[in-house]
């Protein structure tokens, strides 16, 4: 498969895994104070802008991600790297933490999940998906985002200035039926197998970042960072899902405090 990287700045590697509809773009108001004192590698993921987007979607699953990250990683010898990953990305980051550890350095989780433990509600949640990705083949992308922005996760969208907003909805409109779709299909929280019991074993600096406007989110949040030895728990004020666009100076004082944590480790 093949993955469209963005690539900036020089230092210790950071890599950065966007969500759901996201690219590398999703970063662009995070990216250049990064990329002043880190080797940033920001790819859009498997099915997402120019990346490739197979119909098929076994290679979306999260254990076959992780592997490309590594040999991604591998390519660009940029290991060991400190990864931050947002929703989607942070369960990806999860993933990879687990399943090649001396690939990390450090890890940075916005609104992650570490998946859906009870089988009954994780069947619940790929039959949920399924229809998901059924709707965006039938209806198009347009039509997908709309009803994907109207969700109560993204309630506190409405208090982001327009252009932000604005930016945003570009981005998702730049996706592909079949992408999406298979995004859904194999890497959605229904697909995803539970991390929970294997928490313990990362052992680099962690910090989870959550929204305190964010509900069920922030429980999934605390959930991880109980799970994870010596993981710090950040709760952002005033914001929802998506604490980089919604609060992004706490969100960077956040990460910033990380990054350097790290460093010292």
């Amino acid at each position: 498969m093949s993955l469209n990287v963005l690539t900036a700045g020089s230092g210790p590697p950071l890599l950065l895994l966007h969500g759901f509809t996201g690219s590398a773009r999703s970063w662009a108001r995070c990216l250049p104070a990064w990329a002043e004192r880190h080797r940033v590698i920001a790819p859009d993921l498997l099915g997402h802008a120019g990346s490739d987007a197979p119909a098929d979607p076994a290679p979306y699953a999260l254990e076959r991600q992780a592997s490309g990250l590594h040999d991604l990683l591998a390519v660009l010898e940029a290991v060991p790297a400190t990864v931050i990953g947002y929703s989607m990305g942070a369960r990806l980051a999860l993933t990879l933490a687990v399943a090649y550890p001396a690939d990390l350095t450090g890890l940075v989780l916005e609104s992650p999940s570490a998946g859906i433990a009870d089988p009954a509600d994780r069947a619940a949640r790929r039959a949920a998906d399924e229809r998901l990705a059924d709707e965006i083949e039938r209806d198009g992308v347009s039509a997908f985002v709309e009803r994907w922005e109207a969700q109560p996760l993204f309630a506190s969208h409405a208090d982001l200035p327009a252009e932000v907003r604005e930016a945003q909805r570009r981005e998702r409109l730049r996706h592909g039926t079949t992408g999406l779709a298979g995004s859904l299909r194999g890497a959605g929280q229904g697909a995803m197998t539970p991390l929970y019991d294997r928490l313990d074993t990362i052992a680099v600096p962690t910090l989870v970042i959550a929204g305190a406007r964010d509900g069920a989110g922030l429980q999934r949040a605390r959930a991880v960072a109980a799970g994870i030895p010596g993981a710090r728990l950040g709760v952002v004020d005033g914001s929802g899902h998506t604490p980089h666009l919604e609060q992004p100076d706490r969100f960077m004082g956040l990460v910033d405090e990380a990054l350097h944590d790290t460093a010292a480790a």
